[in-house]
């Protein structure tokens, strides 16, 4: 009875009925991934719909249970190589071996991709360094020891960490922060006449009030994280504070002799090199307002490597440095600042080594069957 079982269950995977099904799915998960990117956004619904294992709740799928596009891929590459074991190994079939090879290595490293990848940005205006890069939508709350005028120590707390309330301790500090109360998103405005007290007693916050919105997801859009923070050190409370990504300025206090500020901000990465933005160039097509080129002139500074070179970054010629690959992206600031996309992902090289595969696979089982072709030809001649 197993065994029969287990014949069944790999007769249905190796199906060819089982492929067209993924397909098909795979097919409608593109158009609701494409359809819900006005709502929730490019990264929002690729993480909905296609990265997902099952699609829950969701307005387009009447909020019914749908398989996701991490669960389909994952079928599709057992569907393929199911099929791939099936094939006989013998040098006439090498060919659809290597087609095979590659199409699985093309999955896995659309997994990888979808698992490990990392995007974030890098803006900089022209004569600036910087050596950070930053998220698009996450957030950190900042605990930064600026005493040292030549050496910041900044500590960071995700908004992840922030959203689950209670005592959040700074290692390497002595501050412990109370998370009073967490806003994902907030409008802040100046308190009026009647207005409830606010949670603040320190800082700017204490004038101001916070109402809760909604959290947006749109491409450009971004939400105004807020929260209510007490800093206890020592067993003294550096009373409490309204820190948000809507306050420009950061705000601190001093324990011990040590100056502290507290930031709200897009969560960052601390690189061990910096680039310095030496030129800018946004050219049009002459008597047009239509771009024709964007580019960078960085200069790279690595102490670790004892490196320092420009470099200039232009539409379709990023710079790949330290596994991280910067492209031109946008600019603003009438063309003196320049924002790089970074996109950090280990696999990035499979599709290159897939596409490599099934073509050398299709040039094989081409010259194999115009061998046997010919060789049929030739015996017939010769009878």
């Amino acid at each position: 009875m197993i065994k029969i079982i287990a014949a069944r269950a790999w007769s249905f995977l190796k199906s060819f009925q089982l492929t067209i099904v993924l397909l098909a799915l795979l097919m409608c998960l593109v158009l609701f991934c494409t359809l819900a990117q006005v709502e929730m956004g490019t990264q929002g619904a690729v993480d909905a719909y296609m990265r997902s294992f099952i699609v829950w709740n969701q307005p387009l799928l009447l909020r019914l249970p749908f398989p996701g596009g991490a669960l389909v891929g994952l079928l599709l590459t057992l569907n393929l190589l199911a099929k791939t074991i099936d094939i006989k190994l013998s040098w006439q079939k090498s060919g659809m071996w290597l087609v095979h090879a590659g199409l699985v290595v093309l999955f896995a490293g659309e997994f990888v991709a979808g698992m490990m990848q990392v995007d974030t940005n890098l803006s900089i205006e022209v004569g600036q360094t910087v050596n950070f890069v930053q998220s698009y939508k996450q957030m950190e709350l900042a605990v930064i020891d600026v005493t040292d005028p030549t050496w910041d120590e900044v500590y960071s707390v995700p908004d992840t960490r922030l959203a689950k309330g209670g005592a959040v301790a700074i290692p390497g500090t002595p501050i412990t922060l109370n998370v009073k109360k967490f806003y994902a998103n907030a409008e802040l405005s100046n308190q009026g006449p009647g207005a409830p007290p606010s949670l603040a007693t320190a800082g700017i916050g204490a004038g101001v009030s916070v109402e809760e919105r909604p959290v947006v997801s749109a491409d450009n859009e971004i939400n105004q994280t807020s929260a209510f923070v007490e800093p206890v050190a020592g067993g003294r409370s550096y009373g409490t504070w309204l820190v948000s990504v809507a306050l420009g300025a950061p705000q601190s206090f001093t324990h011990e002799g040590r100056t502290y500020t507290l930031a709200m901000r897009l969560r960052r990465q601390y690189l061990p090199y910096a680039f310095t933005l030496k030129q800018f160039r946004h050219d049009v097509y002459p008597g047009t307002e239509i771009p024709k080129n964007f580019s960078s002139l960085v200069q790279v500074v690595n102490p670790s490597r004892n490196e320092s070179r420009e470099v200039l970054i232009y539409m379709n010629q990023p710079l790949r440095y330290e596994g991280k690959t910067f492209y031109q992206a946008s600019f603003g600031k009438n063309d003196t600042l320049s924002i790089l996309s970074v996109v950090e992902n280990p696999g990035w090289l499979l599709p290159y080594v897939s596409c490599v595969l099934v073509s050398l696979g299709l040039l094989v089982h081409f010259a194999i069957v115009l061998r046997r072709s010919l060789k049929r030809r030739q015996d017939k001649k010769e009878g």
